[in-house]
């Protein structure tokens, strides 16, 4: 599967601008079509399904987490990567599709277009070789958190489809202010690399009902992060 580029969402009456929340910390609005959407449902879909299937991830102390996370490439459980999924049915996770490191290596050069700095991200550079999946329904939520497992620090690509959410983006040095909330509609991008690549981030509200038809959902939030692991 190879996903038409888009050039956004859907339609809007006032189009919201790009932005630059943090140094390195980018929000594109509708970056991605509502076809482009639809293939990635597609996609997220068949991996839900296995070999390692969709799940609650469980963490150390016993908590379970509200979203419901599927892997791709590397498996990810709490907190570290491998390629079996010890902690679920030991199977292999599915391989990560060169289309989707091509879709990384677009989100980061749209992301960073006309940023004086961006060398310092290397979009064309970029390679990842995993994603993490989250799928929220409308009670489920993401506390306060740093993507720090990877050995790599090229910036993390995420995209939205589906319902609308808060997206919580902080500050580097704990979980508490300074922090911006941004609202990611369904085919948003987000990518933070360079000084915010470790910023604390949650997702504190989804607002369930608020993504149209044109997604291929029937409800919910999927989040697609997509990761450069360093691993071999």
């Amino acid at each position: 599967m190879t996903p038409e580029a888009g050039a956004g969402g859907t339609d809007e009456l006032f189009p919201r601008p790009r932005a630059v929340v943090a140094p390195g910390a980018v929000h594109v609005p509708g970056w991605l079509s509502p076809e482009r959407q639809r293939e990635l449902v597609a996609a997220c879909r068949s991996w839900a399904a296995g070999p390692v299937p969709m799940r609650h991830t469980r963490l150390p102390r016993g908590g379970v987490m509200s979203v419901q996370t599927v892997c791709v490439g590397w498996h990810w459980q709490p907190y570290r990567y491998t390629r079996t999924a010890g902690d679920v049915n030991g199977a292999r996770v599915v391989d990560f599709p060169g289309w989707l490191g091509d879709l990384g290596r677009e989100a980061v050069a749209a992301a960073y277009e006309g940023d004086p700095g961006a060398d310092v991200y290397a979009p064309g550079r970029y390679a990842p070789d995993t994603a993490l999946v989250n799928f929220y329904d409308g009670a489920a939520k993401m506390g306060m958190h740093q993507d720090k497992d990877e050995e790599s620090r090229a910036p993390v690509v995420s995209l939205s489809i589906g319902d609308r959410c808060v997206f919580r983006f902080g500050n580097t040095e704990d979980r508490g202010r300074p922090y911006t909330d941004v609202e990611l509609d369904s085919g948003d991008l987000f990518v933070f690399g360079g000084p915010s690549r470790l910023a604390y981030h949650a997702v504190p509200k989804v607002y369930p009902g608020t993504a149209g038809p044109e997604t291929g959902m029937s409800g919910g939030r999927l989040n697609i992060t997509l990761r450069e692991t360093g691993l071999a």
